[in-house]
C-alpha cells in the first residue's frame, strides 16, 4: 500500500473477462488499486486460531503498464506469462558452462525486451569457475553483444567479482534478474544483499542443468541503493508472444541496421534478391549466431508453436 502498509489481496475474478490473455493478469511490479475488505479482515483476526487464510483487500484494477516481460506460457500456448511490469531494467543472468546458456535463448529473451521497451544488462556469472578456454569463448560472446548493443558485465556471486559493477547499475532502479535454472539468480541475490539467505541448490550433476529454488516472484528493497529487485523463478525456455513476422526485424538491433539497404521494403532476409541483411550475414558483418535466432524465430510463428527448447 501507500502508506507502507503489506496488505494481503485476492484478484477479482473478472478481470479475466476483460480480455486479459495473460495467465497471471497480476504480475510483480504492477500498480494496483486495491480496496480493503473489513469483513474479510475481521474474519482473519477471528479465523487466526483456526488456521483461516481469508485476504484482506481485493485488488480492483491495474494501472497502465509502461513496459513489461512477457513470454509465451509453455502449458498454454495461446496465452501469455508476464515475468515482471514496470521495469527499469533486466539483468539476463547467463553462463557458458554450469549450466550453459545458449545464444537463441539470449537472443529469443533480448528480441522480447526489445519489443516491450525493456533495457537488458547481459550479467556473464561462474567467471570462477570457467577454463582458460571457456573464459576465452565468454569474452567472445561478451565481444558479440557489446558490438550489437548491449551491456556486458563478467561476475562470480561466489567470489564477489564483478558485484560493484552491478550495484552502481541497481542505483534508484526497479531490476529484474532472470534467466535459466541453475545460473546462480538466488546466489548472486545473497551477495548483492547480505542477509537476504535464498535458498540454493546444486547443478544436477547428470545433465548439468539448473534445479529451481526460486518458486515465486518477489520484489525486494534495496536500502543501500534506493532501488528494487524482482526476482524470478528460472525459466527453461522463452517463447515470444505477440511478434509479428514483419516486426521481428526491428527488435534484431543489427539486423535492423541493415535491413535498411534491402532492396524490398517487405524483405524477410531469408531469400529475396538484394538482400541487405544476406550480405551481412555473409560477409560476417551480423554473427550467425544472430542470423539463426532470428530464423527460428520466424519459424515459430510460421508453425503456431511454442518452443521450448534453449
Amino acid at each position: 500500500m501507500d502508506d507502507g502498509q503489506i496488505v494481503p489481496c485476492k484478484v477479482k475474478g473478472n478481470f479475466r473477462l476483460k480480455g486479459i490473455r495473460s495467465t497471471n493478469p497480476v504480475a510483480v511490479g504492477d500498480r494496483v488499486e486495491v480496496v480493503r475488505d473489513v469483513r474479510e479482515a475481521k474474519r482473519k483476526v477471528e479465523g487466526a486460531k483456526e488456521g483461516g487464510t481469508e485476504g484482506f483487500g481485493w485488488i480492483t484494477a491495474i494501472a497502465d503498464r509502461r513496459n513489461y516481460i512477457i513470454r509465451k506460457s509453455s502449458n498454454l500456448s495461446k496465452q501469455s506469462h508476464i515475468l515482471a511490469a514496470n521495469v527499469d531494467q533486466v539483468f539476463l543472468i547467463v553462463t557458458v558452462n554450469y549450466p550453459e546458456t545458449s545464444t537463441v535463448f539470449i537472443d529469443r529473451f533480448l528480441a522480447s525486451a526489445e519489443a516491450y521497451r525493456v533495457p537488458v544488462v547481459l550479467v556473464f556469472n561462474k567467471r570462477d569457475l570457467l577454463t582458460e578456454e571457456e573464459l576465452h569463448y565468454q569474452d567472445m560472446m561478451m565481444q558479440l553483444y557489446d558490438t550489437v548493443g548491449y551491456r556486458c558485465v563478467s561476475v562470480s556471486a561466489t567470489t564477489g567479482f564483478g558485484i560493484d559493477e552491478l550495484h552502481r547499475l541497481m542505483q534508484n532502479q526497479i531490476t529484474l534478474l532472470s534467466g535459466h535454472s541453475g545460473v546462480g539468480k538466488s546466489t548472486l541475490i545473497n551477495r548483492l544483499l547480505p542477509g537476504a539467505d535464498l535458498r540454493t541448490a546444486e547443478i544436477s550433476d547428470a545433465h548439468n542443468t539448473g534445479m529451481h529454488t526460486t518458486t515465486f516472484s518477489e520484489m525486494i528493497p534495496l536500502s543501500s541503493c534506493s532501488g528494487w529487485l524482482i526476482d524470478t523463478p528460472g525459466i527453461k525456455g522463452f517463447g515470444t508472444f505477440d511478434i509479428e513476422p514483419e516486426e521481428l526485424t526491428s527488435y534484431f538491433k543489427d539486423i535492423f541496421h541493415f535491413s535498411k539497404d534491402c532492396r524490398f521494403s517487405n524483405c524477410t532476409h531469408t531469400h529475396e534478391p538484394g538482400c541487405a541483411v544476406l550480405k551481412a550475414v555473409e560477409d560476417h558483418y551480423i554473427a550467425a549466431s544472430r542470423y539463426q535466432s532470428y530464423l527460428s524465430m520466424l519459424q515459430d510463428k510460421e508453425e503456431n508453436k511454442y518452443r521450448e527448447a534453449y
